[in-house]
Formats: C-alpha cells, sequence, structure tokens
C-alpha cells in the first residue's frame, strides 16, 4: 500500500508516517518504480504499535531502542497487546477517578488527592495501609496477644489486582480516603487501646459461632417489629447477656451491663464495618453483610433495661 493508504488505515496524518519512516521507526517495505514509499501488513501493525507506545508517553528515542530489538510480527504484536492492556488499566483508574469526583464535587486539594489515590503505585498503596496500621498500633500496651492481633492486621490489608475492576477501584479510592479521617484512627486506637490494656476484661465472645448466634437473635427480634425500649426487648437483653456472662465467666449484674454499655458505645462505628466490606471488594473476598445496625439496635435495647 502507498502513504496515503496506511494513513485512511491508521488515522495518522501523512506527514506522521513520513516522519516516522525518514526516523527509521516505520520503514517502507519497498519503493515503487516512481521512487514512492510502499508499506506491507508489517507495516501496519508496526505502526500501530508505534502510535500506542506514543500515546503512552513513550519518546521516539525510547521506541526506536525497543524496535531495534529485531523482533518478529509475532513478537511486535504480543508486545502491542501488552502496551493497550497498560493503557486500559491506566483509562480505568481514570475513569474510576472521574467518577469519584462527579459523586463528592471535591475541592481542588480534594481532587489532587483522589487522583493520586487512584493512580497510586502497589508501593504506594501499601505505605498507605502501614501508615495507618503505625498511627493505630503506636500506642498499644506491648503484650504476645497485641503484637500478634497487629500482624494479623496487617496481613490482611488491601491488594489492588493489576487488572481491577471499576468496582475495586471505587473501593480503594473510599478505603484510602477513609483511612485518613483523624477521628477514625483515635477511635480504632482506643479500640486497640482498651482491648489489651493489663487487667481489662472482654464484654463479649469473639469467636464466630457466638457472633451468628448474636445477629440472628436481634435480626428476629428486629424483624418482629421489637423496638429497643419495647417490654419485650428485655428478655432479648438478658438473654444475650446472660449468655456472653456465662462465657467469659462474669456476672450478669448492673456493673457488667454498663461496662457492655461503655464498650459497645466505643466499639459500634459503621466505617469499621465498612473497612471490612470494602477489603472484602478490593481482595475478592465474598461479600460482607452489615450487621452495624443489629448491634445499634441492641445498644439502644441494653440501655433501656439495663
Amino acid at each position: 500500500m502507498n502513504i496515503g493508504e496506511l494513513s485512511r488505515l491508521t488515522g495518522l496524518p501523512v506527514k506522521t508516517i513520513r516522519y516516522y519512516s525518514d526516523v527509521g521507526l516505520v520503514p517502507e517495505a519497498e519503493r515503487s518504480r516512481a521512487n514512492y514509499r510502499r508499506y506491507d501488513h508489517t507495516s501496519l501493525v508496526r505502526l500501530e504499535f508505534v502510535r500506542t507506545l506514543r500515546e503512552l508517553g513513550l519518546d521516539i528515542a525510547t521506541i526506536r531502542r525497543v524496535l531495534d530489538r529485531g523482533v518478529d510480527l509475532a513478537s511486535v504484536a504480543a508486545a502491542h497487546a501488552e502496551a493497550i492492556g497498560v493503557q486500559i488499566r491506566v483509562l480505568r483508574l481514570r475513569r474510576a477517578a472521574l467518577r469519584a469526583v462527579a459523586r463528592r464535587d471535591p475541592s481542588p486539594e480534594e481532587l489532587e488527592r483522589m487522583t493520586r489515590i487512584a493512580q497510586a503505585s502497589a508501593d504506594e498503596r501499601q505505605r498507605v495501609i502501614d501508615e495507618f496500621f503505625d498511627s493505630i498500633f503506636t500506642d498499644m500496651p506491648p503484650s504476645p496477644e497485641a503484637a500478634e492481633f497487629s500482624a494479623r492486621m496487617r496481613s490482611a490489608s488491601p491488594d489492588l489486582p493489576d487488572d481491577p475492576t471499576d468496582e475495586q477501584v471505587d473501593a480503594w479510592i473510599e478505603l484510602a480516603e477513609m483511612l485518613r479521617e483523624p477521628d477514625f484512627r483515635a477511635r480504632l486506637r482506643e479500640m486497640s487501646r482498651r482491648s489489651f490494656a493489663p487487667g481489662e476484661k472482654p464484654i463479649a465472645p469473639t469467636d464466630t459461632a457466638e457472633i451468628d448466634w448474636f445477629t440472628t437473635l436481634i435480626a428476629e427480634a428486629m424483624d418482629r417489629g421489637t423496638t429497643p425500649e419495647a417490654p419485650s426487648a428485655a428478655a432479648v437483653v438478658s438473654e444475650v447477656m446472660s449468655r456472653w456472662a456465662a462465657a467469659l465467666g462474669r456476672t450478669d449484674d448492673a456493673g457488667y451491663r454498663a461496662e457492655t454499655i461503655e464498650g459497645l458505645e466505643l466499639a459500634i462505628d459503621p466505617r469499621a464495618e465498612r473497612y471490612w466490606q470494602l477489603m472484602a471488594v478490593i481482595n475478592g473476598w465474598p461479600p460482607i453483610p452489615t450487621t452495624t445496625h443489629r448491634w445499634s439496635w441492641f445498644l439502644s435495647a441494653l440501655r433501656a433495661h439495663r
């Protein structure tokens, strides 16, 4: 094909193609008898590859070094596919950032921060997570249990895949923004401090079976239309508190109930649950259901029937 046909196939100006030929990026396959440039299918693929690399920001010298390796058509096609994959990922991250901007209408400073978050590298994302955990566990009382808890939390950090979905990118932006909130950090820091303070007693069992039993019991009460202040809610409170006290070797008295109220007031925060829900999206875990409203109902009922 002549240079005009190549221009029509690629949408690139003749002037640009001629320049790429002159600098050796896309040499012609041959010359016609009239000394006009002629190109073949290999030239077309090579030109598309050069254009992709240029759109990704590579300079002419770098592209020439890539092409001077003397790879065949199959290798060029494979490299082209890889370059397009990178471009798709960049565009996906930009789209996610724009969607977040459209939802929140941020200030210029917030816009800059959100864009950096969306396009952060894996190392930059890890630094965000490490700094968050460092801020929480700095003042935690030293103990083997505290060290084990800190290590377990850090091991479950978000791991955005190399080719994330829109939902995963949106979740990462939301999570990174939430991890910056000073009051959220302060609440988690206080929760950790109290949990591992010397002589501190737990207020409720933490194993999965007990938590599932609790949320099912509260869900049934709420589904019946029972309000926290209703007399029938007192029976639910007594059932929960007596079971918790027995499991922990405690007595269901006024002191234990007051301690439980104080602990739940600190522990119940929708952001803590949202943290794990976002982690599930980012890491591809099964969805985590919302239960904060169940705990809030129980806290209100416990206050009403203490």
